[in-house]
């Protein structure tokens, strides 16, 4: 049985202490990061102002995505296109590199 330990984070400069075990972890930090950016995304964008409405319209943004991706109205095909155009970015990055060695 694991054991849940209390883990410190933060969301837009403010500190937070969330319990989860030890394999609960690195999902949780992955998703106060995403939350994180996906904040300062909606205060960069400067149409938002105050914490609690930024934290609502991430909140509302989140669920649209989580209902479109269990939906099916994700164009899975253009992240596939996306991931592929990465890679072949990573391959050419990394044959440049052979190249000057």
């Amino acid at each position: 049985m694991s054991v849940i330990k209390p883990v410190d984070v933060s969301i837009m400069g403010r500190e937070f202490t969330v319990s989860c075990t030890d394999e609960e972890r690195p999902g949780l930090l992955d998703a106060v990061n995403y939350l994180d950016k996906k904040m300062h995304d909606i205060r960069d964008a400067g149409k938002v102002v105050g914490v609690e409405r930024i934290a609502i319209m991430a909140a509302l943004n989140l669920s649209h995505e989580l209902l479109n991706t269990k939906t099916g109205d994700v164009d899975i095909g253009d992240y596939k296109r996306r991931i592929s155009a990465m890679q072949n970015q990573i391959d050419e990055a990394v044959a440049a590199q052979t190249k000057l060695l």
